[in-house]
């Protein structure tokens, strides 16, 4: 069965780089497990899935992945997103607190992720997140940003 990953990468079933990452099944199987927990988790820690996925199109297309921002588009829509989510996930500056805050974050992150310092954790406790929306959004930042350096890479090897 196909997942986020192999959809974004553009593998089939009958592909090789398909059949190549099922020799890791685990990987896989990780990947899956790890965007469904960060992206639609049993509990939200208070980041709806409507936040999480406005900011995962955010961080896809600050990474210029377009098949990602395509598909967290997509399953933003779903939700019938406010105007303030729709420009969050457009990566438009955002005024509304603590849609800024969240934007800011994931923003820095992602383009400079050796910077990122615990300021960066005091600022998102400034503006009220409690640890385990930090942790959850942590969570999310780092697995967008772990798709979209794998699927360019699987890409990569498919073009070759």
């Amino acid at each position: 069965m196909s997942d986020a990953i192999d959809k974004a990468a553009g593998l089939a079933p009958d592909d090789v780089l398909y059949q190549t990452r099922r020799l890791r099944p685990e990987f896989v199987e990780g990947a899956a497990q790890c965007h469904a927990s960060v992206l639609t988790p049993e509990a939200d820690q208070g980041l709806s899935t409507a936040v999480r996925l406005a900011l995962a199109q955010r961080m896809a297309q600050l990474n210029r992945d377009a098949a990602l921002v395509q598909d967290y588009q997509t399953q933003l829509a779903a939700y019938q997103p406010s105007a303030a989510l729709l420009a969050l996930a457009a990566g438009e500056t955002v005024a509304d607190e603590p849609l800024a805050t969240l934007a800011r974050h994931a923003d820095w992150v992602t383009l400079n992720p050796a910077q990122a310092t615990e300021q960066h954790i005091r600022l998102l406790e400034q503006a009220g997140f409690s640890h385990p929306q930090i942790v959850a959004l942590s969570e999310l930042v780092a697995f967008v940003n772990f798709q979209t350096r794998v699927t360019a890479g699987l890409r990569l090897l498919r073009s070759a």
